[in-house]
């Protein structure tokens, strides 16, 4: 049997899969009859809770749902895993790429070496999944990218600097990965979540540079005022089910090939501000600049870039 013969069903890896919206994603497509794997640092350590619930489900709901060990912060880890499911499933049509963390405080007030952490986690991370998994994807001229990123990487907010910026450096690579990759018959889309009660929210890393952050006492009330009215906010009847984030990348997948578009708004908190049109300036702008310089083939047809 040849190398993409192994399943007809279609093929996923969900990073980030112990909690919130990547748990969310992995079951509900599973249920869907995706061949997915659920990937997740620590297996066998910390998260080996959230491993033997998805296997228990997969076992009980008779799922095809698996378990991959797989850190987006180490090279290693990510090919041996994407070689794994290869090795087992036969191909790989569908990466979501989910995995990340952040961070709130005075952008001064974080270290480097933070700031490199956080761009490990939610830049290079869906960087290297990426490289890993377009090798399949460029041969079998079919693939699917879901990079998750956040309305703070359309507009940046007080406190949350290097968060944004991270979800920035994804919106764009992204952009840039999907125009790339018009002639491969691969999909590069973008979700963009905005506020929901997920465990995120209570991982947020502190600045570890307290001097620094001390300076900024004057403005830290407008820090406080924020983290009660967003709890309050997440933790209330009207909060946003992060279902609405699993079912819209489920939706993306579903679409036909090159018919998905480029940005999905999910949510109401925090989204308003940031939903495109077709005729966002942004979106007019970038059209004009591919047409211009002979790249105007790479615009999907009927599809909106913004």
């Amino acid at each position: 049997m040849s190398e993409f013969e192994t399943t007809n069903k279609k093929v996923v890896l969900v990073t980030g899969s112990s909690t919130g919206f990547g748990r969310l994603t992995a079951e509900t497509l599973a249920r869907r009859g995706y061949c997915v794997f659920a990937s997740m640092r620590n297996v066998d350590g910390k998260n080996s809770g959230a491993a033997t619930e998805l296997l228990e489900l997969a076992r009980t709901e008779d799922l095809d749902l698996h378990v991959v060990e797989l850190d987006v912060t180490d090279d290693t880890s990510v090919e041996s895993a994407v070689h794994a499911i290869v090795s087992e499933a036969g191909r790989i049509d569908v990466a979501v790429n989910n995995a990340g963390g952040g961070g709130m405080g005075p952008a001064e007030s974080f270290t480097v070496e933070q700031v490199i952490q956080q761009f490990d986690q939610n830049y290079i991370g869906p960087h290297r999944v990426s490289k890993a998994v377009l090798p399949y994807m460029r041969r079998q001229k079919s693939g699917l990218i879901v990079n998750v990123t956040s309305t703070a990487g359309k507009i940046s907010m007080p406190f949350m600097g290097h968060y944004a910026a991270s979800k920035h450096a994804l919106e764009a690579l992204s952009e840039a990965y999907s125009f790339e990759l018009a002639d491969q018959n691969v999909d590069v889309v973008i979700v963009e979540p905005g506020a929901f009660p997920t465990p995120i929210v209570n991982k947020m890393v502190q600045p570890e540079d307290a001097e620094v952050a001390a300076g900024y006492a004057p403005s830290m009330d407008i820090l406080q005022k924020f983290g009660e009215g967003m709890g309050e906010m997440l933790s209330g009847p009207d909060a946003d089910d992060p279902q609405v984030v699993a079912d819209a990348i489920t939706a993306l997948v579903e679409m036909p090939a090159g018919e998905r578009p480029l940005r999905t708004v999910a949510g109401r908190v925090f989204t308003a501000p940031v939903v495109d049109v077709e005729d966002d300036p942004y979106a007019v702008r970038q059209r004009e600049l591919l047409t211009g310089i002979g790249a105007g083939r790479m615009i999907r047809s009927g599809v909106p870039i913004g």
